[in-house]
Order: C-alpha cells, then structure tokens, then sequence
C-alpha cells in the first residue's frame, strides 16, 4: 500500500454535481482512479455519455502517466489484477504509453503487458491501437504487446480464443508484433497458428498433441459424438463447455455437463449453474461443484470478484448453490474489515443507481451498494444501514443472516426507491454519534444547501464514500477524515482499517 497526501486535494466546490450540490474536483491520480474502477469503456452512464466518459479516461490517463510514472506502472498491473477490470488496463496501458513515448519516458512496455492477462487481450489490444491511432505501433507498444502473446500463447488458448470472428487473430498478432518463441513447441504454435489463418492446410505438427486431439475429435461423424463422455479425453482435446456444445451441435444434457464439469475452470462452473439446474445434474455430481466453489484456494486463485457470487445465486434457480456461493463470498469479502464501535452505512438507491453496473446489464449498481453495504454491516460490531434517496428507510439487520439472503430480502422488501440522491439529508437524519460513517452512492447529490454533505459529521469522525459510477465531481471535499474510493473489491475495503489504524490515506497497490 502507498500513502498519497490528501492535503494537495481540492477542498472548495469546483462546480455542482448533475443534480445541483456543490461537486468537489479531485486531484488527477484520484479522479482517473475512481473513474477506472468503475468504468466499463463504451458504455453509457446516467449522467455522462459514453464518448465523453471515455475522452474524460483517456485524457486523464495521458495527463498521470507523464506527471507520475512510477504511479502508473503499479496502478495499470493493479487494475487489471488486483480490480480485474479488462477493458479499462487496457485503454489505461495502450494511451499511457502513447503518452509516456510522446514525453519520452521510459517503461511502457512492461505496462502494456502487464496489462494483457488472457489470450485474446493481445489481439483487442491491438485492434483498439489500429483503429484510433493508425497502423504506426510505438516500439514500447509493439514490444509489450508481443511479450504477452508470448506468456498467453499456447494450445488450448488457440483453440478458446483464435477463430472467425475475432477483429485479430493469433496470426495477426503475431505478423504485427514478431515475438519470438520461447521453446520449439511455442515455435509449431505460432507457424500453425499463420498456416491456419492463410489457410494454407498444412498438418499439425507432432509438437502440439492437444491440437491434434482435437482434430480427431472433429473427424468423428456427429452422429457418434453424443457417446464420446469421458472426462480424460475432452480434457487432452482442450474442449471447453462451449466448444462441447458446437461439436455435439445441441444442447449438453446431465451426462455432457457431468463429463465436462471436472475439467472446466471456476468461472464457468460459476457461470453454468442454471444450466447445471436446467440439464438435470445429479446431487453427486452437483456436490463436486459446491466443493470447488466453495474452496478458500480456489476462491483466491479465481480472483472473481464478490459480485460474481450475487449474480450467480441470483440466477440458479436451486438452493443446493445458496450455501456454497455465500461461503464462496465471506471467502472474497475477506478483506472487509471487521468494524469495533458504531457504524452507520448508507446505501443510495436513487434514480441513477439504477446504472449497469456488470456490463451484461445483470447487476445495477444498487446490487453492488446493497451486497457490499450489508458485508460491511455483517463485520462490524455495532451497524446502522440505510437505504436513501428522497427519504430514507431503516434496514432491519438480522444476526447470523447470511449476506446474499439479507441482500435478497433488502430488494423484495422494499428499501429501493429510485428518485433524487437526497445523501445531505440522509446523513444528517441518521447520524447519532457514530463513530464512522460509510456511503455507498454516485456521489451525485441534490441541492441541499450546506457546506457538503457530510457537514453534519463532525471533523473528527471518519467518512468513507464509495463511488460507483466514477463522476469527475464529488459529493464531499477530499480532505483530513473524508475519503473518497472506488473499486468494490476485497483489497478496497481493507483501507478502512489502514487509515483507522494510522495511515494518513492509501491507494490499495
């Protein structure tokens, strides 16, 4: 963790939030870290236009990564590792580096490759440079990009990631790049990877025994493939559950999914539990998912974040996954800080807390406040929750009540209430000596005609704002005991018990 120094904040209103309150500017590494951590590049917010959001990201990120370079190289590896946010590592990485080459500064290409994590980011990250900056590809950008084909280049990541209709395929990469392989199996990868994009129909080498599985594999009239259901020998032909479904050319029954289930990757196994549902998996066969998902290790080495775990237990319609994902998600949350004294937690459910928060549109951006909201209430010794927006209503928490079905029952029970962002008024309404106050919003408060809207705490009481949605202003001041983040993961949520116990402020990398 490094300390950053609040003092140099911005402490008087530059302007007024969407909804008319005095909106405070941050310093710029404050402002880009907030807007990273909760944009999803290309999409629409309430307030703010998807192009605007991203010339406001990539404007922000050329201004840092010249003026704080070494802050640069831990925040972008950060981003896309420690937040495992995909699409804003690599926009950051690619114009930092167009940045940091036009001011030359040295450093990029480590970024752009620590910015590319999965097999096809390689190829993305290139289509986004070809198609905003032209063919000319800086060295430290062309190095980095063929430094991570090298590290995520391998069978079965060709057979995931390279086909039709990806912008730019392995070959591409490569042709653009020209990274060298790091053994002679790498080397028959990258020349098949270039015969079968020229489709010139040479055979697969002996080097690459899981491509040619999978050739053998597809050689089987379809007819006879429904019968082909032992696990070892999908697992040795790299199938995955989605290849598994266009070979059989149907949908997987019980006994497809149960032969793939053991080779399949946490992720998909969290993605699939309806469809585990839908086909019919046996309680045996079910047990076995539960006990990977439910996995503290494999919990870790997913690194999925915790709303993964409330989309999941959303749309499996069994309650066999309900204990499983909520142990799978005190596993994630584990980092949020077990809280002494009195703790009074807000949760905005305006309006425009009605924004996307995951990008398929599945979790709004009240499912991220509410889950993370009652995770914290469930640590902390003494809570107080509140749901605001023109007014406000008490949540009943519950003791031993497990997070996802508090989180439930807050959207059955009606604690939402759309309409304005009345967060001055909630703070003063709830707050009764407290000894920290946390807010989960957008920050984009109604007028409300005081200072800000924690001036009913007083100076010495700790305020904590999550922002959700990553708006240039702010709600509150940066300055001693308001603090401003973003990210609802593990790692952010520990910074609550660094600057109790001492630092000034922290940025989680």
């Amino acid at each position: 963790m490094a300390k950053f120094n609040l003092s140099t904040l911005v402490k008087r209103p530059a302007g007024v939030t969407a909804e008319g309150a005095p909106g405070f500017a941050r310093e710029p590494r404050l402002e880009l870290f907030l807007l990273a951590v909760s944009n999803m590049v290309g999409e629409q917010t309430f307030y703010e236009r998807a192009d605007d959001r991203d010339d406001r990201f990539r404007g922000l990120v050329a201004k840092v990564a010249v003026a704080d370079p070494e802050w640069f190289a831990r925040f972008v590896p950060w981003l896309r590792l420690g937040a495992n946010l995909r699409s804003a590592s690599v926009v950051a990485a690619l114009e930092g580096a167009k940045a940091q080459v036009g001011a030359g500064i040295p450093g990029s290409r480590a970024v752009v490759d620590a910015a590319l994590q999965r097999a096809d980011e390689p190829g993305e990250a290139l289509a986004y440079w070809l198609s905003l900056h032209g063919r000319a590809l800086p060295k430290p950008v062309k190095r980095g990009i063929a430094d991570a084909a090298v590290r995520l280049y391998h069978e079965r990541s060709l057979l995931k990631y390279d086909s039709d209709g990806r912008a730019l395929r392995f070959a591409d990469v490569l042709e653009l790049t020209h990274p060298s392989p790091r053994d002679a199996a790498q080397g028959a990868l990258f020349q098949h990877a270039l015969d079968r994009r020229h489709q010139r129909g040479n055979p697969i080498p002996e080097a690459l025994p899981v491509l040619r599985a999978r050739e053998e594999l597809m050689a089987l009239p379809v007819e006879q493939r429904a019968a082909v259901l032992d696990p070892r020998t999908l697992a040795a032909a790299g199938m995955t559950w989605e290849a598994l479904a266009g070979w059989r050319q149907g949908l997987l029954d019980a006994a497809a999914w149960s032969a793939m289930i053991p080779s399949m990757g946490y992720l998909a196994l969290l993605r699939n539990l309806r469809n585990f549902d839908q086909a019919g998996v046996s309680d045996e066969v079910a047990a076995v998912v539960a006990a990977k998902l439910s996995d503290p290790d494999e919990v870790d080495r997913s690194r999925v974040l915790p709303m993964r775990f409330l989309s999941a237990y959303n749309a499996a319609p069994s309650l066999r996954w309900a204990y499983p994902l909520e142990k799978a998600l005190q596993f994630a949350l584990g980092n949020v800080p077990r809280l002494d004294g009195r703790t009074l937690i807000l949760i905005d459910t305006s309006g425009s807390m009605n924004s996307a928060f995951s990008r398929d549109g599945s979790l709004r951006c009240w499912d991220a406040a509410t889950m993370f909201g009652l995770a914290v209430a469930a640590r902390a010794a003494d809570a107080t929750v509140v749901s605001f927006s023109n007014d406000t209503k008490l949540f009943d928490l519950r003791p031993g009540e497990s997070v996802l079905k508090a989180v439930q029952r807050f959207k059955d029970g009606g604690w939402f209430f759309g309409g304005g962002t009345s967060t001055e008024h909630a703070v003063r309404k709830h707050y009764a000596g407290h000894d920290r106050v946390l807010i989960l919003t957008d920050e984009q408060a109604h007028w409300h005609g005081s200072a800000d809207v924690a001036a009913a705490v007083p100076a010495k009481v700790p305020v904590y704002t999550w922002n959700l949605a990553g708006y240039r202003l702010g709600h509150t001041p940066s300055v001693a005991k308001r603090h401003t983040f973003g990210g609802l993961t593990d790692a952010a949520f520990s910074m609550i018990g660094l600057i109790e116990s001492g630092e000034s402020a922290t940025w989680p990398f």
